[in-house]
């Protein structure tokens, strides 16, 4: 009876006496990617490892680094780094520049002294890929191609308007009148032309009246001296 209980009692230490969680990492490739890990340095710190796989009975398996609690002992390689306190119990493995390879399942043990105290913990790290944005900026470009074998051509159109006299165009002010009196000037030349406009342009029907107008003074002056 004693030997079934102190055999009940081994076999209850043996497989709930070390305290195992896990946990799970997600990162990016070619970003360090770190797995956190840390325990009571009450008494003083320990040696601990950490391995690519779930944790064993005892010790790591494949294990990639190992500390005795002051500095590393052991490094598969410098990828896997311990960059904490070790002192403090900051065990965190840093995976530099990750890949996708690095996922999977990795143990921290810290070997407590004592029997079955060993710290266990089990994580689940996941390295992807980054993701890539599929938008990109518009850009817009103007272009002009013409068929292989064509020539391309260039057309200019000009437009031709008939000649005015210089005389005859219109005249508009360049600038804007200063003062009152430049604009009243301005109106009544052009009045004084309008109005000199016709006896230009009949010079003929002036020098008929004229004419005319002098033979009939002359023919009444002959008509007087006949009477008298």
């Amino acid at each position: 009876m004693l030997s079934y209980v102190c055999l009940s009692w081994a076999l209850l230490v043996l497989f709930t006496g070390c305290t195992v969680s896990e946990l799970a990492v997600i990162g990016e490739v070619g970003q360090n990617v770190t797995v956190p890990c840390h325990y009571s340095v009450r008494n003083g710190p320990t040696s601990m490892c950490w391995g690519r796989d779930r944790c064993p009975s005892s010790k790591c398996s494949r294990p990639i680094i190992w500390t005795d609690g002051w500095r590393v002992t052991q490094q598969l390689s410098s990828r896997y780094q311990l960059k904490g306190d070790l002192q403090s119990g900051d065990v965190s493995l840093t995976i530099v520049s990750a890949r996708e390879e690095d996922s999977g399942t990795y143990c921290c043990r810290v070997e407590i002294p004592g029997w079955f105290n060993d710290q266990l913990i089990n994580h689940k790290v996941v390295v992807k890929k980054a993701e890539i944005s599929t938008a990109s900026p518009h850009t817009y470009t103007s272009e002009q191609t013409s068929a292989p074998g064509s020539t391309s051509e260039s057309f200019t159109v000009t437009r031709t308007w008939p000649s005015v006299p210089a005389s005859e165009a219109p005249q508009t002010a360049s600038t804007p009148c200063s003062d009152p009196s430049d604009c009243l000037d301005v109106t009544a030349n052009l009045q004084n032309t309008s109005v000199s406009l016709p006896s230009q342009q009949h010079p003929e029907r002036g020098l008929y009246v004229g004419l005319g107008s002098c033979a009939a003074l002359l023919l009444i002056l002959i008509l007087a001296l006949l009477l008298t």
